[in-house]
């Protein structure tokens, strides 16, 4: 029997994520609270944990305090079986350069697989929600001989502008062109409506990845982009494999969030991800544990409804409310509520997303918004009611109407 294959975790976690400001103004994307007591990276994180990795590095860069400190804080691993989960920052081992890319990044820290000698890397990015069991992938990486495998996620054609596309050879099980954001495009075989879409999840054989990042980092018209480089690389030479996550039976799912991804990059996807959340079958179950989502135990007191001063009853529908939050005679509805939220008399939040330490004044009104950590609005004072009031308070608003206050803010009546 051979010996088992020695398997290396990198996440790639130093992205600025510009498109979801303000709410990386002030803290790496992966970094951004989800879900009420959760952070992005954590999804990554467990989905490696839970299949069975041990050895795991995320490489930050950008405002990576909170991101570093959530890490240290929450992923402490038995150090007696050699388990760790660790944050590498830029350490400028090529020269006095911050990271260029994402296959940049690999390369400036070739020395952590060097160190660890393993077989084979899993290198995958810090900021999607997903459920995924990585042991089937690697499963079907090792039997199909490819030295680097793709993870695709189906996607509907009218989408695959927005992704990297898997042109896929369903005979061989390799890909025939990797196309970045194409326009043109049949669907997949067995569904024309359908792509399949680069999840940005990879596998590689470590001599592979070693030998395609010192290339690509001598390359100087490379974006030393993992997508954009890395993989064309191992499709140029026949070497890149696909793995369809329709095949990714993850325990405890069911047919309703089988095969969940999100890709949170933009503010309404984020804010629609955290509506995934909250029916009563949520198309992506917080509440699997079977493959249960980690993070950091937050140490306070359960979440209370109580009447306001004037006995006033609230009421709480198709919600999550975090630990340590007090709603007082609040409306609340459609909504994710972050832990040690208060909420006074008479206040109503509906369709929201409310971080942290939040403090929602009585009387007052937030519908369709993001509220940033510790916010605090006065007594009757809006967010999300009047859009052109809101656009001249310089808050951001999109396009469908959500409106997003950033950490801190103190809003008005």
């Amino acid at each position: 029997m051979s010996a088992p294959k020695k398997i290396f975790g990198i996440i790639l976690a130093g992205g600025e994520g510009k498109r979801l400001m303000p709410l990386t103004g002030d803290r790496a994307k992966p970094a951004v609270p989800f879900g009420g007591q959760y952070r992005l990276i954590d999804f990554a994180i467990s989905n490696l944990i839970n299949s069975g990795l041990r050895q795991i590095v995320v490489l930050t860069q950008y405002k990576s305090h909170s991101l570093d400190r959530h890490i240290s804080q929450t992923w402490r691993m038995s150090a007696l079986l050699d388990s760790y989960v660790t944050s590498v920052p830029a350490q400028q081992r090529l020269g006095k350069r911050w990271f260029s890319g994402s296959a940049d990044a690999i390369l400036q820290s070739l020395n952590l697989i060097n160190d660890e000698k393993p077989d084979i890397v899993v290198v995958i990015g810090a900021d999607h929600v997903y459920r995924m069991d990585f042991r089937q992938m690697l499963d079907a990486h090792i039997e199909s001989g490819a030295k680097a495998t793709v993870a695709g996620i189906r996607q509907p054609l009218a989408m695959a502008s927005q992704f990297g596309v898997i042109d896929a050879d369903t005979e061989s099980g390799r890909i025939k062109q990797f196309l970045e954001k194409p326009t043109d495009i049949a669907g997949l075989e067995d569904s024309p409506h359908e792509v399949l879409a680069s999840m940005g999840n990879y596998i590689f054989d470590a001599d592979a990845l070693i030998a395609a990042v010192e290339a690509d980092g001598e390359s100087p018209t490379s974006g030393h982009d993992m997508g954009g480089d890395i993989v064309p690389y191992f499709v140029d030479r026949g070497e890149a494999g696909y793995y369809d996550m329709k095949r990714n039976d993850v325990p405890g799912s069911s047919p309703r969030d089988r095969s969940y991804w999100r890709d949170v990059g933009t503010i309404d996807s984020f804010f629609d991800a955290h509506m995934d959340l909250i029916s009563t079958l949520p198309i992506f179950n917080l509440y699997n544990m079977e493959w249960p989502i980690h993070s950091q135990a937050v140490n306070s007191p359960p979440a209370k409804f109580v009447r306001d001063s004037v006995g006033r009853i609230g009421n709480a529908i198709d919600s999550i409310v975090s630990l340590g939050s007090v709603l007082s005679g609040t409306h609340l509805e459609r909504s994710v509520v972050g832990p040690w939220t208060l909420a006074g008399g008479g206040s109503t939040i509906t369709d929201s997303v409310v971080f942290d330490g939040v403090r929602v004044g009585a009387g007052s009104r937030v519908h369709r918004a993001i509220l940033d950590k510790n916010v605090v609005l006065a007594d009757g004072a809006t967010v999300g009611v009047d859009r052109e009031r809101d656009l001249a308070r310089g808050f951001t608003v999109t396009e469908s109407g959500i409106t997003v206050v950033g950490k801190g803010l103190f809003i008005d009546r």
